[in-house]
């Protein structure tokens, strides 16, 4: 083994090897942790996926550098006990450590897992290690949906940075390319991972020199560049699960593990099939070119080729036309027939060629349609109403078309403005002449009919007030904008038929819903306040009569209560002047002795009898003890005092 140029620069390949793994995987983490931090504060960046991208590529090459590593080291020990029978055996020296301190820190991880590593091996988890932590890092920065943005001044140092850092892997790829086999085996496949490196970070390059706002496939391509670094690395983790079902022996020299098929097609001319006769022939030792049945295949290839190709011209002959369709049969260029529904038959492409038709299709159209009102979303019957349901005044609509109308007066402005939702439904004429004329006489039918309604509507809508529109215009403005479209487009011979016309909205511009809305709301208000005044007004009326009413009853009454007094007041002096003129002193005296009753009816009264005394002096009583008496106003009942003995 001394003697063979492999084992005799395995050290010095070794030393080659773990510095350019070891700067490689810095680089990487550096653009691996980078790409986390830019995630953090900017998601929506290209940075994440293309630092991912670049940064997974030079995963898979660290990953085959170490595999390599591995092989030199197991030469470079199979080389020392060689050497060692060569020296002068009377010298005893201490054994000398060959061992860096890269090869000292992966013995102290791999020590703790000496069981697991003696059945297993080292290689083989290093390998599946790194491959889980590029498909792991791929997986977190795939992203599909990222937008276009510009980037900057850092793109082109970013472009720089990865151009520079091909051109030196190009230079690599370049020593281990002229490599003989018999000095170094794995340098080939090694070269081919470092190809595939090289091309990541060219495209990666190139997504950043062009990217830019109107330029999605950069970010696009940033993205899916990743597959390639992400196959490689699956391709590697499956050889290393395979790797276990192989028994180890430390004798053996071993392979190199960390070889890529998908690395190995990156050559130029692309031979696949080579590549993968090579692989079937070193893995299993399976030929190709030793069984008969390929042999026959290969030479019965290109006449089965040509046959084939010759009956699939043929049956481009063969047209199947929907149900919902109809088809133009071309020959030569020259329509000639109107196909059904079905298996229909004519000459091969390019000598004849089917176009296709609809065939009763109804379709809706509207006269203006916004930016976002290409789509039509559906919506359950159960959810919210849909926004295109929104027919509020104040909201502007997709579909709304600004139109000038007349004014409503003279002595107002001349023309007013209002939105309007007007929609066509539509389809091709049913005949083989309308199948024809809009096929040929029609680049874009939504176009032709919209334009046509405009220019309709421009004439219907002149003529007419908003509130026409909005009150009995609105029921025939529908069917004459319907009549007039439709003789528009059979006069253009369109192949068009207009089945129904719908006005779904008219209403003021939205900019002038609002104040529509306060000039309304202003009218109300004064209407309100007109009405609260006529009622407080009506209601002062109400208590001004109702007060007079009742000022000019009780007049009434109390006039009649006088009247009526005076009156009973009369026919009592009458009266009693008829009964003095008849009874004379009589009837003066029963009035006295009536009024004397009345009066004397409350009073505390002392009868005093002549006959009190019977020495003739009569008996004196003094009065000012007493009241007056119940009538002090007559002076027949005034008794003077001191009078009374």
């Amino acid at each position: 083994m001394a003697e063979w140029p492999r084992f005799q620069q395995a050290q010095s390949q070794g030393r080659r090897l773990k510095r350019i793994a070891f700067a490689l995987a810095v680089l990487a983490g550096l653009g691996l942790v980078t790409g986390f931090f830019v995630g953090l504060f900017s998601p929506q960046s290209i940075w994440p996926a293309l630092l991912a991208s670049q940064s997974a590529a030079l995963l898979v090459l660290v990953a085959g550098l170490q595999s390599a590593w591995w092989v030199t080291q197991w030469r470079n020990r199979a080389l020392l006990p060689a050497l060692s029978t060569a020296q002068i055996p009377t010298v005893e020296r201490e054994p000398i450590d060959q061992s860096g301190w890269y090869e000292r820190l992966l013995e102290r991880i791999s020590a703790r897992w000496i069981g697991l590593l003696k059945q297993i091996g080292a290689p083989t988890l290093w390998l599946a290690g790194w491959a889980g932590v590029v498909l792991l890092s791929l997986e977190q920065a795939w992203n599909l949906a990222l937008p276009a943005t510009t980037l900057g001044a850092s793109a082109s140092v970013g472009a720089a940075l990865s151009l520079l850092l091909a051109f030196g892997l190009l230079v690599f790829e370049r020593q281990l390319a002229q490599q003989p086999t018999l000095e170094w085996p794995e340098a080939l496949p090694l070269a081919q991972l470092t190809r595939l490196a090289i091309i990541v970070l060219v495209l990666g390059a190139l997504c950043l020199l062009f990217a830019g706002e109107s330029s999605v496939w950069p970010v696009r391509l940033a993205v899916l560049m990743g597959v390639l670094p992400g196959l490689a690395a699956a391709e590697l983790l499956l050889r290393a699960v395979l790797s276990l079902f192989s028994p180890r022996r430390d004798s053996l020299e071993p392979t190199l593990l960390g070889r890529s098929v998908i690395a190995d097609l990156l050559r130029w001319p692309p031979q696949p099939l080579l590549a993968l006769q090579h692989e079937l022939h070193n893995r299993f030792g399976i030929d190709l070119r030793q069984i008969w049945a390929f042999s026959y295949m290969r030479r019965a290839f290109l006449p089965v080729l040509a046959l084939v190709s010759l009956v699939g011209w043929l049956l481009t002959g063969v047209h199947e036309v929907p149900l919902q369709g109809r088809g133009i049969y071309e020959r030569f260029g020259k329509p000639v027939e109107v196909f059904g529904p079905g298996l229909q038959f004519g000459l091969p492409w390019p000598l004849g060629r089917v176009l296709n038709v609809e065939n009763g299709i109804v379709h809706e159209l509207a006269t203006s349609v916004g930016e976002s009102g290409a789509g039509t979303e559906t919506e359950s019957a159960e959810g919210p109403a849909p926004a295109i349901a929104n027919r509020l005044w104040d909201a502007s609509h997709v579909n709304d078309k600004s139109q000038v109308i007349a004014s409503r007066r003279a002595d107002q402005q001349s023309f007013q403005i209002v939105n309007m939702d007007v929609r066509f439904v539509y389809r091709i004429g049913l005949t083989d002449a309308a199948a024809l004329a809009a096929t040929y006489n029609s680049a874009d039918i939504p176009t032709l009919i919209r334009s046509t309604a405009s220019r309709v509507l421009v004439h219907e809508f002149a003529s007419r007030t908003l509130d026409g529109l909005l009150g009995a215009d609105r029921v025939s403005l529908a069917d004459e904008i319907g009549r007039a479209v439709q003789a528009d487009l059979q006069r253009l011979d369109s192949g068009v038929e207009i089945l129904a016309t719908v006005v779904e909205a008219i209403h003021p511009p939205a900019g002038a819903a609002n104040a529509y809305h306060g000039v309304q709301a202003a009218q109300i208000g004064a209407q309100a306040l007109i009405a609260r005044e006529r009622g407080a007004a009506a209601e002062q009326t109400n208590q001004a009569q109702l007060q007079a009413s009742i000022a000019h009853d009780q007049a009434q009454a109390t006039a009649r209560e006088i009247n009526a007094t005076a009156q009973a007041s009369d026919l009592r002096f009458t009266a009693e002047r008829k009964a003095y003129a008849t009874a004379g002193h009589a009837f003066v005296l029963e009035q006295y002795l009536s009024q004397l009753s009345r009066g004397l009816g409350s009073a505390k009264l002392l009868i005093l009898d002549h006959r009190l005394g019977g020495s003739g002096n009569a008996p004196t009583i003094d009065l000012r003890t007493f009241t007056l008496p119940a009538d002090p106003a007559s002076p027949r009942n005034l008794v003077q005092p001191g009078a009374a003995h």
